[in-house]
């Protein structure tokens, strides 16, 4: 299928996702996750309708963003070191990958050069899993609190990357964990914490996370094909 037929299949899948659960399908946003993928691809898709994008290189985003010109909305959604984060200042809508206080106060330091604040996620790894950021169950509340200090930083909710398993079923218990510790941190009443965002599910597991309350999922290889991994 094209890619225009693979959106318009995803946005099918989550409508229905979104009837099973009782929700409204304007609550979820498709994140195209074009990572590693040309300029070219990125056109195919805002031509098919699709506005939102994921990026998760910032040397592969930097090489491509001035050559997309419709307009569309970029968000960083990957692992971040805080030596980059200068170069996606004021090229991002959000960052969904915030998991610990140095990389906010670096994003705090960039986005003030804007006189702005930025929307960001707070990255939780559920699974505990050595290979992904994210910060502990344990640590959020505190993390959120101190983060929530920083005036240019607007945390809009969370976001996680569960591990990978075949069933789908199997990832629910993740995805239901990450929706309580939102409406945890939301009953805490911080300034500039609105639990608005939740950002989970993946190409072969979003319809679970929307049924779970997803608000972003992050749709990659079934909108673009296989990906080739790049470094940056």
């Amino acid at each position: 299928m094209s890619i225009q037929e693979n959106i318009q299949h995803i946005r099918g899948r989550i409508a229905a996702a979104c009837a099973r659960s009782g929700r409204d399908a304007d609550s979820v946003r498709l994140v195209a996750v074009s990572k590693t993928k040309p300029a070219a691809m990125i056109e195919e898709a805002a031509a098919a309708g699709q506005t939102l994008f994921g990026e998760s290189y910032v040397q592969d985003f930097l090489g491509k963003a001035d050559d997309v010109r419709s307009g569309v909305e970029w968000h960083f959604i990957g692992a971040l070191q805080s030596n980059k984060v200068k170069y996606l200042r004021g090229k991002v809508a959000m960052i969904h990958s915030v998991d610990r206080l140095s990389l906010a106060r670096e994003i705090d330091k960039q986005w003030a050069k804007l006189e702005r604040p930025v929307e960001i996620l707070i990255q939780v790894n559920l699974g505990r899993e050595e290979s992904k950021a994210g910060a502990d169950e344990e640590e959020l509340e505190g993390l959120v609190r101190k983060i929530a200090a920083l005036p240019r930083l607007r945390i809009r909710g969370l976001m996680t990357l569960p591990p990978y398993l075949d069933d789908p079923e199997e990832v629910r218990p993740y995805f239901r964990r990450l929706r309580r510790l939102s409406d945890h941190v939301a009953a805490l009443n911080l300034p500039a914490v609105e639990m608005a965002e939740l950002s989970m599910g993946m190409s072969h597991d979003f319809e679970v996370a929307v049924e779970e309350g997803a608000t972003l999922v992050r749709v990659g290889t079934a909108i673009f094909g296989e990906r080739e991994r790049k470094a940056g």
